[in-house]
């Protein structure tokens, strides 16, 4: 078993070979390892059903995004895209005086300390997005593996590192860290220059100030919690009820609502009819108990609030909650806007009745940042959705129209973060090929020759 001292070593020692690798050495890294992924994986898909409770389809299926995200990314490096290279060449007629020729290009950050999910045992963790970002760009990996699935950490673990030899890539580009005490300590050494996390608000603030209390402090980009707020205009309603019901009803609880994008808090102008159109299907188990246990906790302090009160509740499994939806009015979400902005790691939302899109608005600026923000209106020509699109765009990452926040496509126009809480680094985003530019350090070239440059650019 490799020591933490060994492992952060290792990618120390492997930072100078990685950053020297050209694009074409780098690609072939990503697409050895979605290949290795590819041959096991039903292998590792019957590990995750065993650590995690998730269906078999779901788990086929992230495993399918997980090796489409790294090719995609073998493809943007090769191509050049994946770095935003700027060039000024040298202009003796500048405005403010002679300019040099300038090429903004950059280099790999460093080692980078990855803390995988627990929610994406494939897509957020061992060999997901903040893997792939970093080894696009040269930067060495150090995983914290998760708790909830370690096998799978291992297998998975293993193809990767096994894969990366066999595409030549340099001894120590790859590591695994397993306790809590070695992501510590990890995220506090020096050789470590960066960190990506997903998961909960509490340990992602934990994780970074440490990152920020450094000697040296790092860049920490946290993907942690969010309510992901809806309002449903008047119009929209009285053209779309049904639809909006029912994609309301498959969203909150897919993946037994325990994704960071389900919608959490949906503002509804007639709240007694939406319910009246509402039919709650079971749900399967959660990923592990101390999950379930922080969900039903959540649940029920929303619960107690006076001004909250149960809509409707579906029917509970043998190992499964019961979905559940609350209500409350904007009036009680202004007096108290912790009732949306807590967020239930599970299958439950609140439902929050308002009486005009300005009290709507009011209730959106409660909400201090979000993944996401929806609107569900007319097909055309909503007179509330100009203002909607206003006040969503100053607090959430992705704003979106008569569509469902739950699904995260992996492309280059993706953009997955969000204001704090939701994020750590409200510029960046997590998914998505522009997830790179997180671990590449912008450096401008001045009066450069051309034959020196080709490695910085990124070609």
């Amino acid at each position: 078993m490799n020591t933490l001292d060994s492992v952060l070593e290792a990618a120390h020692i492997a930072r100078i070979p990685a950053a020297r690798a050209s694009t074409t050495e780098r690609a072939a890294w990503l697409r050895a390892i979605a290949d290795g992924l590819d041959a096991h994986s039903d292998t590792l898909v019957a590990l995750a059903a065993e650590e995690t409770q998730l269906p078999e389809p779901r788990l086929r299926g992230e495993v399918a995004r997980t090796t489409f995200q790294a090719r995609l990314f073998a493809e943007r490096v090769e191509s050049g895209d994946l770095l935003d290279v700027r060039v000024d060449r040298a202009d003796p007629d500048w405005p403010m005086g002679p300019r040099p020729d300038l090429i903004r290009g950059y280099v790999p950050i460093g080692p980078v300390l990855v803390f995988a999910a627990s929610n994406f045992p494939f897509a957020f963790s061992v060999a997901g997005g903040d893997t792939v970002s970093a080894l696009a760009v040269g930067c060495p990996v150090v995983v914290k593996t998760h708790e909830a699935h370690p096998k799978l950490a291992q297998a998975t673990a293993d193809i990767v590192t096994t894969s990366l030899a066999s595409a030549g890539a340099p001894d120590g580009v790859f590591g695994t860290i397993h306790s809590r005490e070695d992501g510590i300590r990890a995220i506090q050494d020096a050789r470590i220059k960066a960190a990506g996390f997903t998961g909960s608000e509490a340990g992602g603030r934990a994780l970074y100030d440490l990152a920020a209390s450094r000697p040296d402090p790092i860049p920490f980009f946290g993907e942690l919690g969010s309510t992901n707020p809806v309002v449903i205009t008047p119009a929209g309603w009285r053209e779309r009820a049904d639809d909006i019901v029912d994609g309301f009803t498959s969203s909150f609880t897919m993946g037994c609502g325990q994704f960071c994008t389900k919608p959490g808090v949906v503002l509804v102008p007639d709240r007694d009819a939406f319910v009246d159109k509402m039919a709650l299907q079971p749900v399967h188990p959660m990923l592990d108990e101390r999950i379930a246990r922080g969900f039903e906790q959540t649940l029920h302090e929303l619960c107690d609030r006076q001004a909250v009160k149960v809509l409707l509740t579906g029917p509970r499994g043998a190992n499964s909650p019961a979905a559940t939806v609350l209500g409350t009015d904007a009036d009680a979400v202004l007096a108290d806007p912790a009732i949306v902005t807590t967020e239930m790691f599970g299958p439950a939302s609140v439902l929050v009745s308002y009486r005009d899109i300005a009290q709507a608005v009011e209730v959106l600026g409660a909400v201090p940042g979000a993944l996401t923000a929806t609107i569900q209106g007319t097909t055309a020509g909503d007179p509330d959705a100009p203002r909607l699109i206003e006040a969503m765009s100053y607090l959430a990452g992705r704003v979106i129209y008569n569509q469902w926040p739950t699904g995260v496509t992996v492309s280059d126009a993706q953009q997955h973060g969000g204001p704090w809480p939701a994020t750590t680094a409200s510029t960046t985003t997590s998914v998505g090929t522009a997830a790179a530019q997180r671990f590449a350090r912008p450096v401008a070239f001045q009066n450069m020759p051309a034959d020196l440059l080709s490695p910085v650019l990124g070609r």
